[in-house]
C-alpha cells in the first residue's frame, strides 16, 4: 500500500465523517461535486447506517455527493470495492510492465456502463483510488 499523505482539509473531512457515521475512514478525496471516503474494511455497515441515514446524513453536512469505498491490503480486492456493489467484476489483472503497474477489470456486459459512469466518473475513482492506494498508474475495462 502507497503512503497517503492527507491534507488539514481532508482530516477535518474525515474527522467530520467519522463524527457523522462512527465509521473509521482511512482516506478521503475532495472532488467538485464529491466527497470520496476510504473506510476501513468492516466499517461499510457503520459508514452507510440504517436506510442509508450515515450517507445522507453525510451528504447534507457536507452539501455534496459522499460515496464510500471499503479498503483492503489486497489491490485486486480494493479494486472491485471501488467499482461498488451493482456493478460485477469478474477479474481484475494486475501487471507491471517497463515500471507501470497496470489493471485491466473485466466486468459483466451488462455492467459496463455503470462501471464507466456518467462522463466516466466512476472509472476515474477507480484509476484515482487505485493510484492513491496502491501505485496502479492505469486502470483499463475489458
Amino acid at each position: 500500500m502507497s503512503s497517503i499523505v492527507l491534507s488539514f482539509e481532508d482530516m477535518k473531512h474525515i474527522s467530520m465523517f467519522e463524527d457523522l457515521t462512527a465509521a473509521h475512514a482511512v482516506d478521503c478525496v475532495i472532488e467538485e461535486d464529491r466527497i470520496i471516503f476510504v473506510i476501513k474494511q468492516g466499517d461499510m455497515g457503520l459508514a452507510i447506517g440504517k436506510a442509508g441515514s450515515g450517507i445522507k446524513k453525510a451528504n447534507q453536512a457536507f452539501g455534496k455527493s459522499v460515496e464510500v469505498v471499503q479498503a483492503s491490503e489486497d489491490p485486486d480486492d480494493f479494486i472491485r470495492n471501488s467499482f461498488g456493489p451493482g456493478i460485477t467484476v469478474k477479474s481484475v489483472q494486475i501487471s507491471e510492465k517497463n515500471d507501470v503497474k497496470s489493471a485491466v477489470v473485466d466486468v459483466e456486459k451488462k455492467d459496463l456502463g455503470l462501471a464507466i459512469g456518467k462522463g466516466g466518473r466512476t472509472i476515474k475513482k477507480v484509476k484515482l483510488l487505485a493510484s492513491r492506494h496502491f501505485g496502479i498508474d492505469d486502470v483499463k475495462l475489458a
